[in-house]
């Protein structure tokens, strides 16, 4: 009963609604551009329960809330493209207008992408709330102390320096240093801090050591020997008005859109630190913890999380949304949709990567439970 109300409970509460917000983006263009939806389902497998709505739409749960769909009328799957002759042959004129395949090809690639930018809007909607009644941190950062024989005690950072940048970017609070310089995916990490009115600039090579993160996780973490305190032992946090909310939102969005893509790359040559890949397990203890820590946390994680779902939907890999997005990208270019068969080929390719990375990420949430 614990585990349920601890772990289980708020994992399907926060997987529910950015599934929905994900999912929702996709109905309202869809019905926005006149095409027929027959299912709208959060979850997969056997219906709990369900209604349907004056258009015909059933909407309905069910019992894998591992995910969700939107269905439309007269395809197999979701975004299927069958040959478009066949198919209109089947039905009527009338019944033909509801039809995805039929539809212009910037209408289809809106409805496709209108997915992940939901589970985006969501997030800096979540962001710019927690902003204005909650606030933002912009304490600045000042290195309390240098620890002997360590990277930045090696190029030269001397405590009582303030840390204005890392790799480019403008730390505005404490609490980013760690984040910084944690998603880097580079062998050296530009540290940029002010001693005496004057700017300089540190490369530091950071050590990676398996540490604990701020929940008590296990996990890999950057470090380059510094502690860091508030400037003159002084906190600033801010509630910000709406325009000023949304503006740091937005910048938070795209840093994690940023430092995800960062990471794919740093995949593919084979620098990235793949054993911080989670899967549902994963996610589900970190939602646990975090929602003991309040309902602010919870959105936080919320949005951190819808802001992973959208940008994995929007790769280049079939059955995913970008996927989609990809066939139609040919489309545009051959001035015809692919053939049926060279989808299928694609969309094996996609299950094949998808089984892999589902083994792949089980595995890891499996070995942090220490069942490996």
């Amino acid at each position: 009963m614990e585990i349920l109300i601890s772990f289980i409970i708020p994992f399907i509460i926060l997987l529910t609604v950015v599934v929905f917000i994900h999912e929702y983006g996709h109905y309202y263009y869809a019905k926005k551009y006149g095409v027929g939806v027959t299912d709208f389902s959060i979850g997969f497998g056997k219906e709990i329960f369900g209604f349907n709505d004056k258009s015909g739409t059933r909407w309905k749960f069910c019992a894998i809330p591992l995910g969700g769909y939107v269905k439309f009328f007269g395809d197999r799957n979701v975004f299927s493209q069958a040959e478009q002759e066949e198919l209109l042959k089947r039905y009527n004129k009338e019944d033909q207008e509801k039809l995805f395949v039929v539809k212009p090809l910037y209408q289809r690639s809106i409805i496709v992408a209108a997915g992940p930018f939901a589970n985006f809007l969501l997030a800096i909607l979540i962001f710019a709330f927690i902003y204005m009644f909650s606030g933002k941190d912009f304490t600045p950062a000042q290195i309390q102390e240098v620890q002997l024989e360590t990277p930045a005690y090696d190029v030269g950072i001397k405590s009582g320096d303030i840390i204005k940048s890392i790799n480019g970017k403008e730390v505005k609070s404490i609490m980013e240093v760690s984040t910084f310089i944690n998603s880097s995916t580079t062998e050296t990490i530009d540290i940029g801090i002010v001693r005496n009115n004057k700017e300089m600039n540190f490369l530091v090579k950071p050590k990676t050591i398996l540490g604990e993160d701020a929940l008590g996780n296990k996990a890999n973490k950057k470090i380059i020997g510094i502690k860091v305190a508030p400037l003159n032992d002084e906190i600033n946090k801010k509630r910000l008005g709406p325009a000023t909310a949304l503006f740091y939102a937005v910048k938070e969005t795209w840093f994690v859109i940023d430092a995800s893509w960062s990471f794919i790359i740093s995949m593919f040559k084979g620098t990235g630190d793949t054993t911080q890949l989670g899967g549902p397990i994963k996610i589900a203890k970190i939602t646990g913890q975090v929602a003991k820590l309040g309902f602010i946390a919870f959105l936080s994680i919320m949005a951190y999380i819808s802001i992973s779902l959208g940008f994995i939907n929007l790769l280049p890999i079939p059955m995913l949304d970008g996927g989609h997005l990809m066939f139609y990208a040919f489309e545009k270019v051959l001035g015809r949709p692919l053939t049926q068969r060279t989808q299928e080929g694609f969309f094996r390719i996609g299950l094949f990567l998808l089984l892999s990375l589902m083994f792949f990420t089980t595995f890891n949430d499996l070995k942090d439970l220490g069942l490996f």
